[in-house]
C-alpha cells in the first residue's frame, strides 16, 4: 500500500483500507485509483482477509475525481480525450473490482462523499455513515453530468431518488441516504468505527466460502429475468450444499454446537 492508501489487517481477518490523501480530500486521483485497484486485486486472493472496511482520514470521505489533475489533461493535442478515457476506465475498473471482489466490502463514511466518491460508497456491499456525513452527485453544477456515478447510484436507490440527486446535485444527509437505500445505517460520529467494526466482525465469523458464493450470486442474478434468476440461484444452491462448510454448518445447527469452518 502507498501512503495515500493505508492498510491494517487485524487477527480476525478484517482489513481496513483507509484513504489518506487528506490534502486533496481523498480525491480519486490517478495515484489513488491505482492504489485502490492494486489493493482489491491483491486481497481477492488473500485467504487471511475475510472482510474489508473502506474508510478515510480527514473531513472528506472522498471528493470524487481530482478536477485539477483532469483539467491538466486538456493540454494534450486531442484536448484530453485519451486521458479522460483512461481515467474513466481506471475508475470504472476500481468500482467493478469492489463488486467482483470475493470479500464483503463495507464503506465507513465520515464527512462528504461527492461525485465519484458517492459512487465509491454505492459500489461497496454495505455502508455505515456518521450522522454528519453527506452525499451528492454535483456534476450538474459544473456542466459535467455524473454519468459514471449514476451507474452505481441507480443500482442502489430507486430511479426517482437517483434522478433527484443527479439532476439537482444537492447534498443528501446521512439520514436521507439511509432512507433511500444508499447506506445501511447512520450512527453518531464517535460511534462510527465501533459500529463498522462490529458489523465486520459479525460477517468475518462466517465461512468465507459461503460469503464469496453469496456475493457473486447476488450481483449475478440481479440483471436476470425472474425465471432465469431462479434457475441460476438453484444451481448455486446445489453446489453450495455440496460444499464442506454447508455440511458442517447444517450439522452444527442440528447438533446445537458452533460450526468449525474450513472455508471450502
Amino acid at each position: 500500500m502507498t501512503d495515500i492508501l493505508l492498510r491494517d489487517l487485524d487477527e480476525t481477518g478484517i482489513l481496513r483500507l483507509t484513504l489518506n490523501d487528506v490534502g486533496r480530500r481523498n480525491a480519486l486521483s490517478e495515484a489513488m485509483l491505482a492504489s485502490l485497484g492494486d489493493a482489491f486485486k491483491e486481497v481477492g486472493g488473500d485467504p487471511s482477509v475475510r472482510v474489508i472496511i473502506l474508510a478515510a482520514n480527514g473531513p472528506a470521505f472522498c471528493a470524487g475525481h481530482d478536477l485539477k489533475e483532469m483539467t491538466a489533461g486538456r493540454t494534450a493535442a486531442d484536448g484530453g480525450k485519451a486521458y479522460f478515457a483512461s481515467v474513466m476506465e481506471m475508475c470504472s475498473g476500481v468500482m467493478q473490482a469492489i463488486v467482483t471482489c470475493n470479500k464483503p466490502v463495507i464503506a465507513e463514511v465520515t464527512g462528504v462523499a461527492t461525485a465519484a466518491g458517492c459512487q465509491l460508497v454505492a459500489s461497496c456491499d454495505l455502508a455505515i455513515a456518521a450522522d454528519s456525513a453527506q452525499f451528492s452527485t454535483p456534476g450538474v453544477h459544473i456542466g459535467l453530468f455524473c454519468s459514471t456515478p449514476m451507474v452505481a447510484l441507480s443500482r442502489n436507490v430507486a430511479n426517482k431518488h437517483a434522478m433527484e440527486m443527479l439532476l439537482t446535485g444537492d447534498m443528501t444527509s446521512a439520514l436521507r441516504a439511509a432512507e433511500i437505500g444508499l447506506i445501511n445505517r447512520v450512527v453518531p460520529a464517535d460511534q462510527l468505527q465501533t459500529a463498522t467494526q462490529e458489523m465486520a466482525a459479525k460477517i468475518a465469523s462466517k465461512s468465507s466460502m459461503t460469503l464469496a458464493t453469496g456475493k457473486q450470486a447476488f450481483y449475478a442474478q440481479r440483471g436476470m429475468p425472474l425465471a432465469d434468476a431462479y434457475t441460476y440461484a438453484s444451481g448455486v444452491m446445489v453446489d453450495n450444499m455440496l460444499a464442506h462448510d454447508a455440511e458442517e454448518g447444517i450439522g452444527a445447527f442440528i447438533d446445537k454446537r458452533a460450526p468449525l469452518w474450513q472455508d471450502k
